[in-house]
């Protein structure tokens, strides 16, 4: 059953939409192209004046109107539907700091309609279980954060939490098999959808939050939530294991443009360099003929590694603004 990688678009709503964004479906092809258009005259920072147009192809695009629950049925659901078939599986959600990234995959805190793909994925994993009671189901979640490259285990049962180093630091150890193990990482058997949704909220309130200009509450870190299913089935002593990262990438804003200095710098140039890795193992997984895949570049990529190509399922949200003071950014983002 393998699978290539999918990449979906998300437009987050705006006051005032640039109006050189045009969205157009390839009936043909069953996707979407998204064409941005900038006047020569047009000055939106580092955008090389002699292109005026670009054309970026998704599987679908996401208009900013699009339900929670559409975003999920789409983009989550064949996922999930994978990883209980025993296939690991990733969702990445990919973009410029504020332009949606954790609302889509955790989701807002005002309403019930709010819940991002985290959320309802696992309300959905539940109530599968529900239905085939024959299966014996077995749950459990790991929450890990990625900041400058260290590890640290979000799901840390202590209160006495105050910053990030208070965290216990999770360490990359791999077997001789080439399998990797996450030393210090906690793994939370959860029960029920209760259970496993307030691990989620124990990892966010954990999780750290630094100001930056671009978003007074943008997130500086990778967050991965991962679900480890094991199930059983009735008669067999055979048991299917098969795991699903959900993962909120970093704001990817460039350097210049967001006037971040000293430790948020820093911040971001581990964020660009973590990311410019993610993309090689994506490029490198994509080309037919690669033997060699660069895993171990990065902490992420390594972490991900038995979830990636192959046999799993691996789907990226890309978030994205349609102001025109955020073109440029806009434009890189589609260029991932």
């Amino acid at each position: 059953m393998p699978h290539g990688i999918t990449i979906y678009g998300r437009i987050k709503p705006c006051k005032r939409q640039y109006k050189g964004i045009s969205i157009e479906t390839d009936e043909e092809r069953k996707d979407a192209i998204v064409s941005v258009h900038i006047p020569k005259f047009l000055d939106v920072g580092e955008i090389n004046n002699r292109k005026e147009d670009y054309k970026f192809r998704f599987s679908h695009l996401f208009e900013a109107d699009t339900k929670q629950e559409d975003v999920f049925d789409r983009v989550a659901k064949p996922v999930a539907d994978s990883v209980l078939k025993g296939y690991n599986g990733t969702i990445f959600a990919y973009g410029q700091t504020g332009t949606g990234k954790t609302y889509t995959i955790t989701g807002g805190p005002s309403s019930y309609a709010d819940r991002g793909i985290i959320p309802r994925t696992l309300s959905y994993l539940f109530q599968h279980y529900a239905e085939h009671t024959a299966t014996l189901f077995s749950t459990h979640v790991s929450y890990l954060e990625i900041y400058n490259e260290a590890g640290y285990d979000l799901l840390d049962p202590r209160n006495d939490i105050k910053n990030m180093e208070d965290l216990p630091k999770v360490s990359l150890l791999e077997d001789g098999g080439g399998g990797v193990h996450l030393k210090n990482l906690s793994l939370v058997p959860v029960n029920s959808e209760e259970e496993a949704l307030n691990a989620l909220f124990l990892g966010d309130t954990n999780g750290m939050i630094a100001d930056t200009p671009m978003n007074m509450a943008s997130t500086r870190s990778h967050c991965v939530f991962t679900i480890h299913i094991t199930a059983r089935e009735p008669g067999s002593a055979t048991l299917r294991k098969a795991k699903l990262h959900l993962v909120d990438l970093a704001g990817s804003e460039r350097v210049k443009k967001s006037r971040v200095e000293g430790v948020l710098l820093t911040e971001a140039k581990y964020i660009n360099l973590s990311l410019h890795y993610l993309e090689q193992v994506i490029v490198a997984l994509a080309e037919k003929h690669r033997t060699h895949i660069p895993y171990r570049n990065s902490m992420m990529t390594s972490v991900l590694r038995d979830s990636l190509g192959g046999n799993c399922m691996t789907t990226m949200i890309a978030t994205m603004s349609g102001e025109e003071t955020s073109l440029d950014e806009t434009i890189s983002t589609c260029r991932f």
